[in-house]
């Protein structure tokens, strides 16, 4: 954590990596983000996986569930129901968060094998041995359009490392948040109620008290903004002053309006996502999308697959 935080901090501009927000008390906030009225992603692609659970679980067909970034592991419990996989895998980065999301899950579904890893599931190589999991192709459930966090060229190695770690003949079903008017989407990120405020914050928090940091949060106002050119939301906490903040036993000075961004949430169209998955050795067989095109479900393969199926 230190190493990677010292060297965000010495990016230009300031940029950390967006799980440090998902420590036991961002996660919570989260949760409340997810159901303010400004932020509709998370009810449009739950009712998306409601209706189009039976057609989802078809195309995917038998195997293990692997989810990354399970958090409360709500948005899978449908896709299970019509599926009944052999076992279910959540990877989260929050073992506060996972393992009450875990058991919540198994009483949904008591006679699935589930299975909570904490990790940063960005960085992970392989899968525990494990018995419910030998003998299973792996399905690979990347919801709630968490990979616009990572640039392309992380979003690239994302999806390759998703590759490396589902094995051949893996499918993946991954959320994608699409653009749209820009009002909506700076209203979702700055939400009247104040939680996206809240969740950025406490970064500062959890800084503070895991790698000895001075933060004070009175110095920092929080700020969302549609980056056009880039095609993405960022987020950041931004310098009221010049001042110098103590950091994992280093000094490091703020401009006055120098901004500490928290997160970056990249938005693509069919086509850009696909070309985007092509160039990680991802092919798109299937696509589901709400009736107001906001969001979208993307169903991919392996490339270099053999195994061919009609577009649902």
């Amino acid at each position: 954590m230190a190493r990677l935080v010292i060297e965000g901090m010495g990016r230009q501009p300031k940029q950390l990596p967006a799980w440090l927000l998902y420590d036991a008390e961002g996660s919570r906030l989260f949760e409340a983000i997810c159901e303010q009225p400004e932020y509709g992603l998370t009810r449009t692609e739950t009712a998306l996986l409601e209706a189009r659970a039976a057609e989802l679980a078809a195309a995917l067909g038998p195997g293990v569930v692997v989810e990354f970034g399970a958090g409360s592991a709500r948005k899978v419990s449908p896709l299970l129901g019509a599926l009944e996989p052999a076992a279910y895998v959540a990877l989260d980065i929050s073992a506060d968060h996972l393992a009450p999301a875990c058991r919540a899950l198994q009483r949904r579904h008591p006679d699935l094998p589930v299975l909570g890893i904490c990790c940063d599931y960005s960085r992970l190589e392989q899968l525990p041995d494990h018995p419910a999991l030998e003998g299973h192709s792996r399905l690979g459930f990347y919801p709630g359009s968490s990979i616009g966090n990572f640039d392309p060229a992380g979003a690239q190695a994302l999806l390759r490392q998703f590759r490396r770690l589902l094995g051949a003949g893996s499918r993946l079903l991954i959320g994608i948040d699409q653009p749209k008017a820009v009002q909506r989407l700076e209203a979702a990120y700055n939400d009247a109620a104040g939680w996206s405020e809240a969740f950025a914050r406490n970064l500062l928090t959890r800084l503070n008290r895991d790698l000895d940091g001075d933060f004070q949060a009175a110095d920092f106002a929080y700020r969302a903004w549609w980056d056009a050119e880039q095609g993405r939301i960022a987020m950041a906490l931004v310098s009221r002053r010049a001042l110098e903040v103590r950091l994992a036993g280093r000094c490091w000075p703020f401009a006055a309006g120098e901004p500490l961004i928290t997160e970056y949430s990249y938005k693509y169209g069919p086509e850009a996502f696909l070309t985007l998955a092509a160039t990680a050795g991802w092919r798109g067989v299937g696509r589901w999308s709400d009736p107001a095109g906001d969001f979208a479900l993307h169903l991919l393969v392996q490339a270099d697959s053999e195994q061919q199926r009609s577009d649902p």
